[in-house]
This record gives structure tokens, C-alpha cells and sequence, in this order.
């Protein structure tokens, strides 16, 4: 069984000659690789998948299963693909050769070999390998960056969106106006905070998980029914909200409880249009609180259901669905609760509709002053 990788990689040798793999597991070792060793293509083949070598180091004739037979086999899987193979031959036939490279190998060398030249080409292989699984990581978490903050920023954009179209029809009651600039301004805030947050989880010795962070359930409560109520009554329906008395403290930074609160509540504007929306707070298990947010509208087939929770899922019912929805509200939501030791999970509700629960360990003791600022900012 091959020992946990070092930092230099891991490499697999394939060769069906004992003394030549003695050879060279011996040098690559010295050098500060992990050296697993399979004296045929077969047996090579079966570990692969769990091995996930940086290189692969591969004899050309072998009997059984050739090199040229694994290297195919290993080309056909595409968690293989990429899987850099130097063929280690005493071939100096060019047809050959050329036949090698043809099949996908990235290099060769031929017996017996220098061991300055094996070296030299293992070490330039596993860095370029290592190099291009970095940058593809960096690019992965840029990528998945730039999707949560333009999906975060979409609400409060909706919202500056809602109010100043209200405003710009010239239609608005005279004493509704200061709440549509309020809107604006809260709103504008709200999506620089977002923002500002994202930076800053880049910065590790900023990260916001390093403080004890404190939320009052009711305060958020609050915030969605000042933030959505008017867009409700627009539709001609309410957002209503039942809170009891108390903040019910949650530990959750304000900022990203709202987040959450609000995905949930942006979704039943969507999906529900004609319903009214109810926003109401209860005791949990033992240490914590849940925040219900429910609908009147058609609900969530059972038949979709298990898929609710997955990124890039989308579950638009008929004529609902305007193409802009990137998928990933509910995913991130709950993947975001989850982190915090909460839940998050979907009920039919009684009746009708769609229920949405959001239970959070409840807070004990006193938040951080850095959490104290950091939930003032997002006020």
C-alpha cells in the first residue's frame, strides 16, 4: 500500500522486470518522492484510481498488458487523461518512438538510463503536472469567487432595481417615497458589504469564522419584512412575520444570515408570486432556534425534492422561470448553514405550499467586539 504522498509527489513505477524497479524506486525515494511500484499494466490499472499518481513512470513491452495497452486504457478514463507518462524502454526503434508519443506519452527513456537523465526528466514532468493542478485549482476558486459574489449581489440589485423603477414611473404614493430611498441606499450598502466580505475571505488572517459572531433572529425578521414588504404589496399580497418576544440569538454573522433569509424569501417572490409569505420564528431541538419562511404557492414536486439542494439546480415551475436564475441560492445557502452546525431543509407545508426551515445553534455568552462592528457595519 503506498504511505501517504511528500511534498515532491508520488510516482508510480510499471515494469515487469523485479531488478528495475528496485533501481529505481530507490533513486526517486532518495530524492523525496513516494515511489509505488506494479510489475504489470493490470495490476498498474487498478490502482490508479485511487492512487492518483503524478506521473506515471511505464515499461514499454511488458508481457500480459503491454505498456502501450495500459497507456490506452488509461487515455480512455477521464480521471486519467491528464496523467502525465514517461515510457522507460530500451526501444531506440524511431517508428516506435513516435508511436509512443502518439498514444498520449509525454516523454522516454531509454535502458539502461543515466540516472541524472531520470531524474532530471521525473522532476521536470511532476513540476509541470503540479504546476497546472495549481493553477487549475486558483481557477476553480476564482471561478466559484466570482459565482457567489454575482449571485449575492443579485438581490440587493433587484431590490435598488424595484425601487428606483417605482420611483421613476411617478406613480409612487408621496409617503412611500422615503422608503424607496431607503431601499436604494440600504441596498447599495448592502451589495458594497458583500463585496467587502468576499475580499476580505481571501485574506486568512481576516477570516470571519476566526470571531464569535452573534445574530438576533428578530432583527433579521425585521430587516426582511422593511426590506421585501413593499415589493409584496406591489404584488398585492403581504410578508408577514411572527416573532417572539426576545432576540433569539443565533450564532451566524448577520450579514450572511441575511443572505440566506433573503435567497428564501426572493425565491417565493419567484415561484409563489400570487401568495402571501409568512416569516415566523420557534425553538428548535435543545440549543436551537429555526426561522420558518413559507408560501401559498404550488409547492415543490416530491419528485424534485431530492435534487432541491444541488448547485446549478434549477426548479422553475411553468412560467416562472426568466432564464436569469443561476442555480445556486439554495445550494449555497445550505451549504453555508451546514458550516455554522445548522440545517437547512425543505417540508410541504399543511395545506399547500412550500415550507423552508433554517435552525442555528443558539448563541450563549457575549459576541466578539469585532462581530459586534462587523454587524453594524451591515445595519
Amino acid at each position: 500500500m503506498p504511505n501517504q504522498a511528500t511534498a515532491s509527489g508520488r510516482i508510480l513505477v510499471v515494469d515487469d522486470q523485479p531488478a528495475n524497479l528496485r533501481v529505481v524506486s530507490s533513486l526517486l525515494s532518495r530524492h523525496g518522492y513516494e515511489v509505488v511500484t506494479a510489475s504489470d499494466g493490470a495490476e498498474a490499472l487498478a490502482m490508479l484510481p485511487e492512487l492518483r499518481p503524478d506521473l506515471v513512470l511505464l515499461d514499454m513491452l511488458m508481457p500480459n498488458m503491454d505498456g502501450f495497452t495500459l497507456l490506452g486504457e488509461i487515455k480512455q478514463n477521464p480521471d486519467l487523461l491528464r496523467l502525465p507518462v514517461v515510457f522507460l524502454t530500451v526501444a531506440q526503434d524511431r517508428e516506435l518512438l513516435l508511436r509512443a508519443f502518439d498514444a498520449g506519452a509525454v516523454d522516454y527513456v531509454t535502458k539502461p538510463f543515466m540516472p541524472e537523465e531520470l531524474l532530471a526528466r521525473v522532476n521536470a514532468h511532476v513540476g509541470l503536472k503540479q504546476t497546472r493542478d495549481r493553477l487549475e485549482r486558483i481557477a476553480r476558486e476564482r471561478q466559484e469567487l466570482v459565482n457567489l459574489v454575482a449571485h449575492d449581489l443579485k438581490n440587493p440589485l433587484s431590490s435598488i432595481w424595484f425601487a428606483s423603477d417605482m420611483l421613476m414611473k411617478g406613480e409612487t404614493k408621496p409617503e412611500r417615497v422615503p422608503r424607496y430611498h431607503r431601499m436604494i441606499h440600504e441596498s447599495a450598502e448592502d451589495a458594497l458589504g458583500y463585496i467587502r466580505r468576499y475580499l476580505e475571505t481571501q485574506d486568512t488572517s481576516r477570516r470571519p469564522d476566526a470571531v464569535r459572531q452573534a445574530s438576533a433572529l428578530r432583527d433579521v425578521v425585521d430587516w426582511l419584512v422593511d426590506r421585501y414588504a413593499l415589493q409584496f404589496e406591489d404584488r398585492g399580497v403581504l410578508l408577514q412575520a411572527r416573532a417572539p418576544d426576545g432576540p433569539a440569538m443565533v450564532a451566524i454573522d448577520t450579514l450572511v444570515l441575511r443572505q440566506v433569509a433573503e435567497n428564501l424569501v426572493t425565491n417565493a417572490i419567484k415561484y409563489a408570486p400570487q401568495s402571501n409569505v409568512d416569516i415566523s420564528l420557534r425553538s428548535g431541538g435543545a440549543g436551537f432556534w429555526q426561522l420558518l419562511i413559507e408560501d401559498r404557492g404550488p409547492g415543490i414536486a416530491r419528485d424534485l425534492q431530492h435534487a432541491l439542494f444541488r448547485p446549478f439546480q434549477r426548479l422553475a415551475h411553468a412560467g416562472t422561470d426568466d432564464g436569469r436564475s443561476s442555480g445556486l441560492g439554495l445550494s449555497l445557502a445550505k451549504q453555508i448553514i451546514v458550516n455554522l452546525g445548522g440545517q437547512l431543509w425543505y417540508e410541504d407545508r399543511e395545506g399547500g405550499g412550500a415550507r423552508f426551515i433554517i435552525e442555528l445553534p443558539a448563541f450563549i455568552g457575549e459576541p466578539d467586539a469585532e462581530a459586534d462592528d462587523a454587524s453594524d457595519d451591515a445595519t
